[in-house]
């Protein structure tokens, strides 16, 4: 029986099992900040100084910026910032998804990202993510399809499983005890959800009703599958947490916790406090909202200019500025302990893991590695050095993306876990309050 999670291990899940998608983990994102006292911006509005001179925030679809302002008010002050990503590994469907063979119906899907597709075999999915719908006039005679003006997206989340990816039996794959298991995700990762005919439309009508409009409405969708099992404590001792989505909700979780609580604090930050949620990272993040896109660098300028200053102030802060790249990292796997470097070894419930790669896989190098460690001393965090084994090749963050575009000094952080790509991860339970302990404390160091 698992344990019932408590205090931030408590607060993770929660916002975990809220975010089925990155346009739910900003929603979520969003009420935590709004429950704390920050102040909401329009993307697309005019900010006066008056805006920023408070904890605020940015949200664009799966992205968010936000930030709580230092003690030295000078637009070109340094700042310290954390990123981590919103999205996961995983299915999603296709513009004319409607298939079926068999009487089987089917929903042609898309692998996102590097997924470890024999994870989302034989569990119960869900449904999640926006519509594209037109907007329409309720003021026009024959609203609808006649009276539209533009389109607006609206936010959708199954209550429970909807389709589900069966493997083959045995019986008819006797060598997938000799060969393994091989999947081509054009062929085999396609769900079913339901009995009798395919038919053109089908999912349309479906997503028109889980989002209240007609039909004919429906432009467009991001849809994406959920494994519906929450987040759990398990183990004989109630010591791990498996949870869909920990890469990188987990980070993303930690990097506003603590933000939210040094906007709580009795003074300012030394420094201004700034929070990125990228989308896309799983995909390369050469979007508008990945970390290789000019968001947050045009985010933070026109914070700057709200505050009366000049793009060169904002060259002028980010060179003194520092970026704390959160993503989780790859504990020694105790089934397969020979794919790991042999002298780095990374023990869960060990602590916060620095990344160290000297093709700039991680953008770690020694002086962002000293400051990270320097704070987790003076919290009393203990931390691990991760290396990746030379003859494998080596993963990414948004790290190197984000120092390139800012040029900032950066550090690549993790917390260990394994599973990771998988619909349902794991981790320590010791290693969630020592993340929002490091990251508090990165945001407060002087």
């Amino acid at each position: 029986m698992s344990a019932e999670p408590a205090g931030d291990v408590a607060d993770l899940t929660r916002f975990i099992d809220a975010s089925p998608s990155p346009y739910h983990a900003v929603a979520t994102a969003r009420a935590l900040l709004d429950a704390a006292g920050f102040a909401a911006l329009d993307a697309g509005g005019a900010w006066t100084a008056g805006d920023v001179e408070g904890p605020a925030y940015v949200a664009r679809d799966g992205a968010l910026v936000a930030w709580v302002p230092g003690g030295d008010r000078d637009p070109g002050a340094p700042m310290r910032l954390i990123g981590a990503h919103t999205d996961s590994p995983g299915l999603r469907i296709r513009p004319r998804p409607d298939r079926g063979v068999g009487g089987w119906r089917q929903l042609g899907i898309e692998v996102y990202g590097g997924a470890l597709r024999n994870s989302w075999l034989d569990r119960d999915l869900g449904l999640a993510g926006r519509v594209a719908v037109r907007r329409t006039d309720p003021e026009r005679p024959g609203s609808g399809s006649d009276g539209t003006d533009g389109t607006e997206h609206r936010a959708f989340r199954t209550a429970g499983a909807v389709m589900r990816v069966p493997q083959l039996a045995i019986h008819l794959d006797r060598e997938i005890s000799t060969e393994g298991l091989s999947l081509n995700p054009q062929q085999h990762l396609t769900p079913v959800w339901g009995l009798g005919e395919a038919h053109e439309g089908d999912f349309r009508t479906w997503l028109a009703d889980q989002v209240g409009v007609h039909d004919d409405d429906v432009v467009a969708w991001e849809a994406m599958a959920f494994d519906v099992q929450p987040a759990a404590v398990i183990g004989a001792h109630g010591d791990l947490l498996a949870a869909p989505r920990l890469d990188d909700q987990a980070c993303c979780w930690g990097a506003l916790a603590a933000l939210v609580a040094v906007a709580a604090g009795a003074a300012p930050p030394a420094v201004t406090s700034v929070v990125v949620l990228n989308d896309h990272e799983e995909i390369g993040s050469t979007t508008a909202t990945g970390a290789d896109g000019a968001w947050l660098e045009q985010v933070l300028e026109r914070r700057a200019a709200a505050q009366g200053g000049t793009r060169a102030d904002l060259l002028r802060s980010l060179a003194g500025s520092m970026l704390l790249s959160a993503d989780m990292a790859h504990a020694t796997h105790p089934n397969y302990p020979e794919r790991h470097e042999p002298g780095h070894w990374i023990r869960a419930g060990g602590g916060p893991v620095v990344k160290h790669n000297v093709n700039a896989r991680y953008a770690t190098d020694s002086g962002s590695a000293a400051a990270f460690r320097a704070v987790c001393r003076s919290a009393g965090v203990a931390v691990q050095d991760y290396s990746h084994r030379g003859d494998l090749p080596c993963g990414s963050t948004i790290g190197p993306l984000t120092a390139a575009r800012l040029a900032v000094d950066t550090v690549d952080v993790g917390m260990p876990m394994l599973s990771m790509h998988s619909a349902r991860e794991l981790m320590a339970v010791a290693d969630v309050t020592p993340m929002r302990t490091a990251f508090t404390a990165w945001f407060t160091a002087t």
